[in-house]
Formats: structure tokens, C-alpha cells, sequence
């Protein structure tokens, strides 16, 4: 039995053009990157702009204090890059320094899960070396924005109501600044940050210097070293409350701060069904879309629809495998990364996709990659609360961007951008939510979390370490036919992101879905893999489903074993894709997720 026919109804066109195109997971966005390709911006122009207007109209998903990863590609030089803005431990993160506090994980909220926040200098990075224009251009949306007011998404206030409490009786500077007049906001509200306006209009005002680069660096050195690094010290000496329930102040420096700075690094490529994918290197979980996608090009064209039984159950338990190898072998061990070429050796692929048979796993099986036993953390095993016969923890503040039982959080955002010269970007910012620690009142954003992807205990790829990078969910995607890059995309969703890229791929690639057919398509995902997210619980067996998979497709994954959560009709993933077409030299296209009513393709 071959593929299923895609429903020619979408909810929205694949957009054409030839000037340039742009998605994300926010309108502002997506207007503001296309408003700078209007202009003469390039997309790194536009991806910058538009990634800066993120972080104000999309507090609750990214901030300047939180992380940012890229992929791109110029119109000179096809070769996929990395833009690598996840910022390291502090010097004074260990985990025996967590455990002595008597913690047994990195707390889910909170300054003492904070990496050095990675996001404000990659942005400037990318516009130094492949952008157009000054600072000050870039940033003016996000600064009127901020000082103006922006109306707030469903998702910002509904964030705000959970966490008002909290706010209310620890965070007071987050209560000023996100509880006007004392409620929390209502969609469509006007809301202001004119403290972060303020913080931009004096970073902008430090780009001096004889060239545009030296400008530009000139801010970066302002960010780093001035008097946002001070500003962030003096914060993180005041102890606070942290998700964990406990009071404790945050071991971020100044020091810290002045001795980073993001860097390009190359990108992991596999091969798929004559494609070429490229993702981060083994620091991010990238390269488990990269091992999923190996495991499946050893099935039939006709195995590998996502809307069967036998495709989705495929789809689950590839990913299970993937993500096992990613929990045992994935991060910055002793300086060390897993070497990629070992995880798609055609061999140790065989001997993973022979592991899949008709029922569900509930099992977590990392391979021997190297020939070495695998070794995963003790707390990975413990299974979500209800799964385990106790009441799940509502008061939990972190990201998963699924709740144990499917309930659809925010979490990130993703854009990407095209232009007409054929420079291709991809980006996933993230980190920094306003519901992450205390706003810093001088500065008028809050740090980022990601040090909740580390472990406390010792030996592991993944262990809280100074200067080690935690291993990151931020996956954005570029592909490519032969040499020529055609596609960038991504999703929010921390542990979700790649299964819902695999999804896309798989329709477009095998099943000749055009981008928004495959977007707006039935989207799962399996929870069986321990979450990178505080508190890291995991759902044996466990698969997320969107009711539109159908009735007779859930029963017969429910046969084989697979503990299904139904999470609605449109409710997960939050997809966005840009591209050039190969057949048509010089036309462009994108497409945007519908779920939440919030992402939007722009272009002409």
C-alpha cells in the first residue's frame, strides 16, 4: 500500500516569490525580517531584526538572556554553518557544588540554572560578519516595539496567570513589569518593556569605531564587559526563589560574561533518499534527526507514511532509539564530542534499525557506539508522576512544551529567512523567558535556564561542568539537493523539535507534500525519552498524538503498545519553513504553522 493522498485543502498557500520570504512563530516577526528584505537588507539583516523582535513580543518563549542556534548558508558559499550562541556553565556551576546545596537537579527556574547567556552576541555576531547594516537599523523595531507597546498573544497571558503568584510573592521586579496594575494581562492588551528599549538604545549607542564590524563589535564589548555584565552580576549575588521551591543566588559573573563570545562552527550532515540534512554537531541534539532519518532510509517509500500505523509506529520507535543514543552520548565530555561519522556508520545503523519490531518499546536502548558500554543518567528512568501513581506537580515552572499529560506549553521560538541573492537562514532562539528567574531591574529581562539540561551526577557526557555548554534541544535544519542549499527549518518544542522536523521531512522528501501541506499534516511525538526539562521525567512507551491522526490509526498504536495521550486536533508543533525552488531558478517560497493562530509566512 502506497502513501495516502495529501488533502488539497491547506490552511493557508505555499507563498511564492522571487524577492525574498520569511516565517515564524510570531507575524511581528515575520513582517519586520520582510519589511529590512524590502529595503535592501540582506536575510542576515532581516534574520537579526527580526530575532531582536522576538525577544519583545515573544518574552514568555526567548529573551536576551537565554540562547540562540543557527544554521546558514550565503549565497558564495553553500557550505551548511552553525552559528553557536549557547552559551557555557559559569565558573562557579558544578554539580558538586548543586548537590552540595542539596539539590539532586538543576532547578527548572531560577538564576542558578542560568548559562551564560549566549542569544544578544550571536545576533550581532552574524550581523558583524554576514549583514548589511548598523546596529541601530537592526534593533529599532524591537526598540519601538518595546517602548511603544505590543499587543500580547493568548500565549503571553496565559504564561503571565500561571506564574502570578510566584511573581506576586518572590519576584516583585517580574510582578512590576508583567502584572500592570497588579492582574495579569488579557490578549490583545498593550503591553511595554521601556527598560529593555532603554538597554538597546544604549548598546546601539556604543557602535563606535572606523568600520561597520568595529561598530558592531563595539557592542558586543558593551554587552559583555560594560554594563550589562555588572548589571547581571549584581543581580545574580541577591538569592531568590527557585523552581525547587528553595532561596538561593546565582553564581553568573561579569567575569563569565566578558570571557564568552559566540563562534561559527561546521555543521553535522547526513544523507536521506538522496538529500543532504544539516544540524548542530553533538553539543545540541541535532544529530538524533540525523540517526532517525538513517534508521528509516532502510524502509520502503510506502513504510514511511506518518498518517498509517505502520508509519507512525516506525516514526516512534526510530526516535526512541535516537534519543536513547542522544541521553547516553550527547555533550561536551571532557572537551570531548561524539563523532557523528560512528552514529550513521551504515553497520551500527543496521544494528539499530533491527531493534525495531511490531510492538512499542517502553525500554531505553542507547547503542555501544565505539565499541564502549553506554551510560545514562539514574534519574533518567524515573517515570513522569501519574505514570508512576502519584499526582503531577502543577507548580512546576520550566519548559516542557508538553506537559506529562499533552497539555501544549510555550516553550521557544524559530524563524527563517530567504533571500533573493540566496542567502539561507534558520534560527532557533530561546532561553530567557520572563518566567525563568527574576527580571534584572536594570535591564529589563530576565536570565535563561539551560543549565536544567545537565546532570548532577559525575561521568557523564551531560554533567554540570564549568565552561561546559549544556546539551541543547535548539535544532534548526537546512537541506540540501546534492550542493545546493533549498530549505530551512525549525520548530519550537524543546524534546519535540526534531520529531516534528522528521515529520516534515518525511513528507516532503518520500511523500511529495509541498511545505504547507506537510506543516498543517497530523503531528506525534514520543514522550518515552527523558526530558531535557526540569523536573526530567519520562512516559514509558509514551506517545503524543493530535486527534486528527484518526480513529483507527491511535487504536492500532494502541495495540502494539504504545500509551497514547491525545493532546486535540491542532495542537502540536509550531513548524515554519523557507526554501528556494531547484526546478525554478530565482523563485522562492515559505510556509508557517496555523496552530495558536501566532506564525506566519511572509514574502513577494
Amino acid at each position: 500500500m502506497g502513501w495516502t493522498r495529501p488533502a488539497p485543502f491547506t490552511t493557508r498557500p505555499t507563498l511564492e516569490g522571487t524577492v525574498g520570504m520569511a516565517a515564524s512563530t510570531h507575524w511581528a516577526a515575520s513582517a519586520t525580517a520582510m519589511g529590512v528584505l524590502e529595503r535592501g537588507g540582506t536575510a542576515f539583516d532581516a534574520a537579526v531584526a527580526a530575532g531582536f523582535v522576538l525577544q519583545v513580543v515573544e518574552p514568555h518563549l526567548n529573551g536576551p538572556g537565554g540562547d540562540l542556534v543557527a544554521l546558514f548558508t550565503t549565497a558564495g558559499d553553500p557550505t551548511p554553518r552553525v552559528l553557536d550562541g549557547q552559551g557555557p556553565a559559569p565558573a562557579g556551576a558544578s554539580a558538586k557544588r548543586y548537590r552540595e546545596l542539596g539539590l539532586d537537579r538543576v532547578p527548572g527556574a531560577g538564576a542558578l540554572a542560568a548559562a551564560i547567556p549566549g542569544a544578544v552576541d550571536a545576533w550581532l555576531m552574524l550581523l558583524r560578519d554576514h549583514g548589511t547594516w548598523e546596529v541601530a537599523d537592526v534593533v529599532g523595531p524591537a526598540i519601538g516595539y518595546a517602548r511603544h507597546g505590543f499587543p500580547a498573544v493568548t500565549g503571553l497571558c496565559t504564561t503571565i496567570s500561571a506564574v502570578a503568584g510566584l511573581f506576586r510573592e518572590h519576584w516583585a521586579d517580574s510582578a512590576a513589569l508583567w502584572l500592570p496594575g497588579g492582574r495579569p494581562p488579557v490578549p490583545g492588551q498593550v503591553l511595554r518593556n521601556p527598560v529593555w528599549a532603554g538597554t538597546l538604545e544604549r548598546l546601539a549607542a556604543a557602535a563606535t569605531g572606523p568600520t561597520r564590524q568595529a561598530r558592531v563589535d563595539a557592542v558586543r564589548r558593551a554587552w559583555a564587559e560594560g554594563f550589562v555584565a555588572e548589571a547581571v552580576e549584581k543581580f545574580c549575588v541577591v538569592p531568590h526563589r527557585h523552581s525547587c521551591g528553595t532561596d538561593h543566588a546565582g553564581v553568573l559573573t561579569g567575569a563569565d560574561m566578558a570571557g564568552y563570545r559566540a563562534r561559527i562552527t561546521a555543521a553535522a550532515v547526513g544523507g536521506f533518499r538522496g538529500y543532504r540534512i544539516a544540524k548542530t554537531p553533538p553539543w545540541g541534539q541535532g544529530p538524533a534527526l540525523l540517526a532517525a532519518l538513517a534508521t528509516l532510509d532502510g524502509f520502503d517509500d510506502c513504510d514511511l507514511d506518518p498518517s498509517t500505523e505502520r508509519g507512525a509506529h516506525l516514526v516512534l520507535e526510530a526516535m526512541k532509539l535516537a534519543l536513547a543514543d542522544r541521553d547516553a552520548w550527547y555533550g561536551e565530555s571532557d572537551g570531548a564530542l561524539l563523532d557523528v561519522e560512528d552514529l550513521l556508520d551504515p553497520g551500527y545503523v543496521a544494528e539499530r534499525r533491527s531493534l525495531i519490531g511490531e510492538e512499542a518499546s517502553a525500554d531505553l536502548r542507547p547503542g555501544r557506539l565505539g565499541g564502549l558500554v553506554p551510560r545514562l543518567p539514574d534519574l533518567a528512568r524515573v517515570e513522569a508522576p501519574e505514570q508512576a501513581g502519584e499526582e503531577a506537580d502543577e507548580g512546576a515552572v520550566g519548559e516542557p512544551t508538553v506537559r506529562i499529560g499533552g497539555e501544549v506549553r510555550g516553550d521557544t521560538c524559530h524563524l527563517d529567512v530567504v533571500d533573493r541573492w540566496g542567502n539561507l537562514v534558520s534560527a532557533t532562539p530561546s532561553g530567557g523567558w520572563l518566567q525563568s528567574s527574576p527580571v534584572i531591574p536594570a535591564l529589563g529581562f530576565a536570565l535563561g535556564t539551560r543549565l536544567q539540561m545537565t546532570w548532577l551526577q559525575d561521568g557523564l557526557p551531560a554533567t554540570l561542568t564549568p565552561g561546559r555548554r549544556p546539551r541543547t534541544t535548539l535544532t534548526p535544519t537546512l537541506v540540501l539537493r546534492e550542493e545546493t542549499p533549498i530549505a530551512a527549518l525549525g520548530s519550537p518544542g524543546g524534546d519535540q523539535q526534531d520529531q516534528w522536523q522528521l515529520l516534515y521531512l518525511l513528507r516532503t522528501i518520500v511523500g511529495g507534500y509541498t511545505p504547507q501541506q506537510a506543516i498543517d499534516a497530523p503531528a506525534f511525538h514520543t514522550t518515552s525519552a527523558p526530558s531535557s526539562f526540569w523536573p526530567r521525567h519520562r512516559t514509558p512507551a509514551g506517545a503524543v498524538v493530535e486527534d486528527r491522526l484518526g480513529e483507527r490509526v491511535i487504536a492500532a498504536l494502541e495495540r502494539r503498545g504504545h500509551r497514547v495521550t491525545r493532546a486535540g486536533d491542532w495542537a502540536l508543533g509550531r513548524l515554519s519553513a523557507v526554501g528556494r525552488d531547484p526546478a525554478r531558478p530565482g523563485v522562492l517560497w515559505a510556509a508557517a504553522n496555523p496552530r495558536g493562530m501566532q506564525g506566519y509566512a511572509v514574502g513577494r
